[in-house]
């Protein structure tokens, strides 16, 4: 008897095919990623290091005692680390700089490639997150649209590590995600892990793995839930617990990652207390100058932190807790409010259609192509608004301009300047804030901001301690035009600000290079200018909306977590948008369901028409 021949299955064939499928989208998805932000930091790299100037100061002051004392300085009450200054933030980003700069020196331009490519993969993660729960559509489309996105291309740039801090973040919700069609004990570890990890660089996630536990319970079977759910917590304390034990051992107090919650706390309440009726200061400053008088301290006033860093952030939280103990309901609008504003995206700056400066600036003692004393300056300017004052010193040195109360009104205008198409210039000029907060820009014939730069008072000094700062605008003259230097208010509080400039110079670097680069600026620009919240919003609202009409609760329940939880609990502090950086992964994954339905059902249309015809 003859038996029949062995078809062979073809199942692991289409698994191979979608395994090399998916690859392939996550490559796609990485190198655009890479490009945009790529573009970004080409744009803003001589800008970045004047962003939270002091904190990011702060971590690289802590990886240099790291890179002097190595590991056993760490766990040294004796070391320079062991000062509560350096418990502001935890200590994992200051660790990843110090391992960098031994590699490749002191080099910021390293730290930030290591954060582009890990921000990069973050917008694979997002791709492969959806694509476990929805179809590939819409995987794609959340994948490209985190690829893209200005806001996170801007944050990952910035010498912080609010950015890298998602990438953990999203892998272990990808665990999750994984763990809904196979799930393994390991999985739900490794999860924990990762949220660890993310606590290290930031402390904003240091209650997520309780909510990520509470999805595994809401989302998976009942036979081992609890003990997945476990699984999750522990291996986030197996990762927290050692740095925990160390500020225990370096400090003899209790502190499970770092300090800043009290400080971040009042902050929060100042920030929405418009009539100061509980007369919480609303910056670091504020807080300390009022501890240092309350507490008869005048020590108080140099830091946050030291001495006594503990019992202050204690009284910190104690006179948090009591406000809120005594306005439950005017909080809880508070947090509603800064919930909301959690999935507004950022106005962040877009990729500009022309490439940035390349030719190094030159020195101060350089010849100018074109210079204006005070006095030339003020005669050659054009009159922007009525209630602007300006005026040249005694001396001659310097022009003094005081703006009116408008928020952003323009107060100078300075006289026509000619320049060359595809040159490099930088214009330079001796600036002094008396009062409030200004913007310098350069503007173009067509009224385009080639360059831009804002100055602010820093209260922590009277008026004879500020010193005069170089303002340099470097910027690519894309024709043959005028440019003109203006000066505007730029909400500044108080109003009525007030500015001294000295000699306006403007030097010729060179001619531009990266020309090459301006069709795929176009390109990305374009596509930056739909990135509002205006846009993104009502289509992650259909999404979501969708998904509960499916009934796709385990979906839902997973994508949700996260943006849950930084809702919850993020909203009880002051919030910065790079704090919440991850709730927009999600918002754009929830756009990646709505447009995939809406093509799904655009080609079902076509289909029957097709048929019918």
């Amino acid at each position: 008897m003859t038996s029949a021949p062995v078809t062979p299955s073809r199942e692991p064939i289409k698994t191979s095919q979608s395994r090399r499928t998916r690859l392939s989208v996550c490559l796609i998805i990485f190198l655009l990623a890479f490009g945009v932000r790529l573009l970004s930091w080409h744009d803003t790299r001589l800008e970045v290091g004047k962003v939270q100037t002091t904190v990011s100061d702060d971590y690289k002051r802590v990886a240099e005692m790291l890179r002097q004392g190595g590991v056993a300085s760490f766990v040294s009450s004796a070391s320079p680390l062991s000062d509560l200054n350096t418990l502001g933030h935890p200590p994992g980003y200051s660790v990843l700089i110090a391992i960098i700069h031994s590699a490749f020196g002191d080099s910021d331009t390293a730290v930030q490639f290591a954060q582009i490519v890990c921000d990069s993969f973050s917008a694979v993660m997002i791709f492969l997150i959806v694509a476990e729960l929805r179809p590939n559509s819409a995987a794609i489309v959340a994948g490209i649209l985190a690829a893209f996105s200005p806001q996170l291309a801007w944050n990952s740039v910035l010498l912080l590590p609010d950015a890298l801090a998602v990438l953990p973040i999203l892998t272990a919700v990808y665990c999750l995600a994984r763990a809904a069609k196979h799930p393994r004990l390991l999985t739900f570890v490794i999860a924990g892990v990762l949220v660890g990890i993310s606590c290290w660089l930031r402390a904003n996630a240091m209650l997520l793995t309780f909510f990520l536990a509470a999805a595994v319970l809401f989302s998976f079977p009942r036979a081992r839930r609890m003990r997945y759910a476990l699984a999750v917590i522990g291996g986030t304390l197996l990762i927290v617990l050692p740095l925990t034990i160390r500020n225990a051992i370096v400090f003899h107090r209790f502190i499970p990652l770092s300090l800043g919650a009290g400080q971040t706390l009042l902050e929060g309440i100042a920030d929405y207390d418009q009539e100061g009726r509980f007369n919480i200061p609303k910056t670091d400053m504020g807080i300390m100058k009022q501890e240092a008088e309350d507490f008869g301290r005048p020590d108080y006033y140099t830091t946050l932190f030291k001495p006594d860093g503990v019992e202050r952030e204690r009284a910190r939280l104690a006179r948090g807790f009591a406000v809120i103990r005594s306005h439950p309901l005017w909080f809880g609008g508070v947090m509603a409010r800064r919930a909301a504003s959690m999935v507004r995206l950022e106005r962040s700056r877009l990729v500009s259609t022309s490439p940035p400066v390349s030719h190094p600036l030159k020195a101060d003692d350089a010849q100018p192509s074109w210079a204006n004393t005070p006095a030339e300056l003020l005669a050659g300017s054009v009159a922007q608004s009525q209630g602007s004052r300006a005026m040249v010193s005694a001396d001659g040195q310097f022009l003094s301009i005081a703006g009116d109360d408008s928020k952003y009104g323009e107060q100078f205008l300075s006289a026509q300047i000619p320049v060359r198409r595809n040159t490099d210039y930088v214009f330079k000029l001796p600036i002094k804030i008396e009062k409030g907060r200004m913007k310098i820009s350069v503007k173009g014939s067509e009224g385009k901001v080639h360059a831009s730069a804002i100055v602010e008072m820093a209260d922590t000094k009277s008026s004879a301690e500020r010193p005069v700062t170089l303002v340099q605008l470097p910027f690519v003259a894309t024709k043959d035009e005028q440019v003109r230097l203006a000066l505007s208010n730029e909400a500044s509080i108080p109003s009525n600000p007030i500015v001294r400039i000295g000699a306006l110079r403007l030097f010729e670097l060179g001619p531009a290079q990266f020309l090459w680069t301006r069709a795929p600026r176009f390109l990305v620009h374009g596509i930056h200018r739909i990135f509002l919240t205006a846009v993104m919003l009502p289509l992650a609202i259909i999404g979501l909306v969708l998904l509960m009409i499916k009934r796709q609760w385990p979906a839902l329940i997973i994508l949700l977590a996260v943006p849950v939880y930084f809702f919850c609990v993020q909203s009880i502090v002051h919030t910065e948008y790079r704090y919440v950086l991850a709730v927009n992964y999600f918002l754009f994954a929830l756009v990646g369901v709505t447009v995939s339905w809406v093509g799904n059902l655009s080609l079902s249309l076509w289909e029957r028409v097709r048929v019918r015809a």
